[in-house]
């Protein structure tokens, strides 16, 4: 297996075509209305197989597909499909990234006509396409059989309750923190192992130096709020069929997490502007943020982003709340779906298996588009762990996340209307970060506006 590069590899990939391709845009402009997690407001499974016989003639049948997604130079994995199966051509459409590709997919799917056979879609919005019943279940089409091939808890955002499968995983995005060693050097900074010493860093780097700051939790960032929510054990939306949802974003769990980064934010020891700015880029560049807390997509895109700090990084996992019970959460990552209603179905189902599964095909998508796998043969390759970019120093960093993925939760769901969840987040929470005001308070406040929103759309909608 080849090695990823010391650097990031293309200066013609921008930020936002980077994050796009894997699958990590912040959640308020990604997505018009998405969600992932059980699908439980999707049809009940399917009860019959589809046979071998039949799956042998539709693959030796002439048929086009047409297969929706933003990933770039995605050609060359499809290439090895079509070289499996030429009688099954692939016609890749990039229908445009985030809010763009979700609107035409809507708009495809209401209008009858126009949907891809096979479509991109993040694991956030899974729920957003099942509760209205337009993605196949593709249990019936031999997906069981690769569970084991995946990690387990991203089966567990494709997967619904009756056994469905929604999805087929292909990146993954499992928190962890960048730091500046030679920051954490200067000032006799341990690496923190828990949140109670993350706390205690921050203050004391503050005080020895006030141009530089721990860390920056962007108020501008909802996508980063739900990942620590998910390390946390939080369970902010649990579903349950199509019309009855949970929210608890003002519970026990949200609240320490709120009180905990409201009260660095009111000490001034922690950065909050909003993250993928100039100012931001700036500020990793000269030195003003210790750490990055981020995802496994996030050594890539710093390596690019911020090359005149090159070898002073390293990468650890994030603190815990429970040093004895490691745990973290996820930020990113996308699947491939099988639009419901099309016509070549069993076709469909076979590219989206193939497409993430197949060893050549998953590989070239960690070597080819930076993505950090979701197979386990992937996590365990002693090549792909191996990697030791000179940007950290030497560090075998896939390494760092490949241990990072195997604590993160399964149960973590997300709620069908999540461009709601971000844009209400951050007009409260994050914007109590941003004023450095009364986060608690505002988590009351986003529990209030969801509650609200999810009535009016017909919800029936409990609290914990």
């Amino acid at each position: 297996m080849s090695r990823l590069p010391t650097d990031f590899p293309s200066a013609s990939l921008n930020r936002r075509g980077f994050l796009a391709a894997t699958g990590a845009l912040t959640l308020a402009s990604t997505l018009s209305a998405c969600g992932g997690g059980d699908g439980s407001g999707g049809a009940a499974r399917s009860a019959k197989a589809v046979s071998q016989a039949d799956i042998d003639k539709a693959m030796k049948t002439p048929t086009e597909l047409t297969f929706w997604t933003w990933v770039p130079n995605i050609d060359k994995e499809v290439a090895l499909f079509q070289k499996k199966y030429p009688a099954i051509k692939v016609k890749v459409v990039n229908a445009g990234q985030g809010v763009a590709h979700y609107t035409k997919l809507r708009t495809a799917l209401k209008a009858g006509s126009g949907a891809p056979d096979a479509v991109q879609i993040e694991y956030q919005a899974i729920p957003t396409f099942t509760i209205t019943n337009s993605l196949l279940d593709l249990s019936p089409y031999g997906a069981a059989a690769l569970k084991e091939t995946f990690v387990d808890w991203t089966w567990g955002q494709v997967s619904g309750p009756n056994g469905e499968i929604w999805a087929i995983p292909q990146d993954t995005g499992p928190m962890g923190m960048l730091y500046r060693k030679d920051i954490f050097d200067k000032h006799g900074i341990e690496v923190p192992r828990t949140w109670d010493e993350f706390a205690a860093a921050a203050r004391k780097l503050h005080k020895a130096d006030p141009g530089v700051y721990l860390t920056n939790l962007a108020s501008s960032e909802a996508a980063a709020w739900h990942g620590l929510l998910w390390q946390a054990g939080a369970k902010p939306y649990e579903t349950s069929g199509r019309s009855d949802i949970t929210i608890s974003v003002d519970d026990a769990v949200s609240r320490k997490l709120g009180d905990y980064w409201g009260s660095l934010a009111k000490e001034g020891v922690i950065g909050t502007e909003p993250d993928f700015a100039d100012s931001w880029y700036a500020a990793l560049n000269k030195g003003k943020y210790a750490t990055w807390i981020t995802a496994a997509w996030g050594p890539a895109f710093l390596s690019g982003s911020a090359r005149s700090t090159a070898g002073r990084w390293r990468a650890a996992p994030l603190p815990q709340w429970d040093a004895a019970k490691p745990s973290s959460g996820n930020w990113g990552g996308s699947t491939t779906a099988v639009v419901k209603g099309g016509k070549n179905p069993i076709a469909a189902a076979l590219f989206a298996q193939f497409l993430n599964s197949d060893p050549a095909s998953a590989k070239m998508f960690a070597t080819e588009q930076f993505f950090f796998p979701a197979t386990k043969a992937l996590l365990t390759n002693a090549d792909f762990v191996s990697d030791a970019p000179s940007f950290y120093g030497g560090q075998k960093v896939n390494q760092v996340f490949a241990d990072v993925s195997s604590t993160v939760n399964s149960t973590f769901q997300w709620p069908p209307f999540l461009d709601q969840v971000a844009t209400d987040w951050t007009e409260t929470v994050g914007k109590s970060l941003a004023d450095r005001t009364d986060t608690l308070r505002a988590l009351g406040a986003w529990q209030t506006r969801l509650t609200t929103y999810a009535k009016k759309q017909g919800f029936t909608v409990r609290t914990a």
